[in-house]
């Protein structure tokens, strides 16, 4: 049976269930198998609902992480630090980051500094979504808190634009995961003997691997991950933490931005 969106006419219109079809190859896992209009038409009521389906699995991802940061912090930071963190931050990179200069005895402003140079990648996701917005400074701020990894590539349209509204359902069960994770990590953390034994910490890279290895399909994008990840081991040895980061992301953006 052919694509009631219109296949004939080319490749399916973002949204449309065909997207995730068994038999079609363009498919992929931030493809949007649950909205049911095109995105030019949609109203940003479907697009979010759309999304908050969409981010229900990683929800459940980031949950899980947030469960062991939440252990991991409670003997640093105490019970109520990491919780209010998880509400104000929201930001896995950002909050494991400044957790490991503060088990390492730094300060309190080192980690904050540790944190601000891990979410510096957010700079060039910021310059590649900014065309995609619309209204006012304040409107496309609010737009911009609701940025992170796994939904700004769900939001993705695959020619340099976003979904704004689909972006912000996705990343609505992050939110609610995050928080309620840390929550259940620093209730139950007391219970647990040795939680650096669990290895709890490879939780969070093992999640973005993940993401890697579903999105760089195709020899362009293949060629940008590995070279972003060359940058930043070659950096690493060098440069502060976050940096080497910033500057692949920044090096890919770029690449990104050239015709093939």
């Amino acid at each position: 049976m052919g694509c009631p969106c219109g296949e004939a006419a080319g490749v399916p219109p973002i949204g449309c269930g065909c997207r995730t079809s068994g038999t079609n190859a363009h498919a992929s896992t931030f493809a949007r198998p649950v909205t049911l209009v095109p995105n030019q038409v949609a109203s940003p009521r479907e697009r979010r609902r759309a999304g908050i389906r969409r981010g229900v699995p990683f929800g459940i991802a980031v949950f899980a992480i947030a469960v062991s940061f939440g252990i991991l912090a409670r003997p640093v930071m105490g019970s109520v630090a990491p919780i209010v963190m998880s509400v104000v931050v929201f930001s896995g990179s950002a909050q494991f980051g400044a957790l490991a200069v503060l088990n390492a005895g730094g300060s309190t402003a080192a980690a904050i500094a540790a944190g601000v140079l891990l979410n510096a990648r957010y700079l060039a996701m910021g310059l590649a979504l900014a065309p995609s917005l619309r209204g006012r400074a304040l409107s496309r701020s609010a737009f911009a808190m609701t940025t992170v990894d796994a939904s700004w590539a769900s939001a993705s349209n695959g020619d340099g634009t976003f979904d704004a509204w689909y972006m912000v359902g996705v990343s609505i069960p992050q939110y609610v995961g995050w928080v309620l994770g840390t929550i259940v990590g620093v209730l139950i953390g007391p219970a647990l003997a040795n939680p650096n034994a669990l290895g709890l910490d490879a939780l969070f890279p093992a999640f973005f691997l993940v993401l890697l290895f579903e999105e760089a399909r195709g020899r362009r994008r293949l060629a940008a991950a590995g070279g972003g990840a060359g940058i930043a081991l070659a950096l690493t040895p060098v440069m502060p933490a976050g940096l080497p980061i910033l500057a692949a992301a920044a090096a890919v953006v770029v690449a990104s931005r050239m015709r093939p």
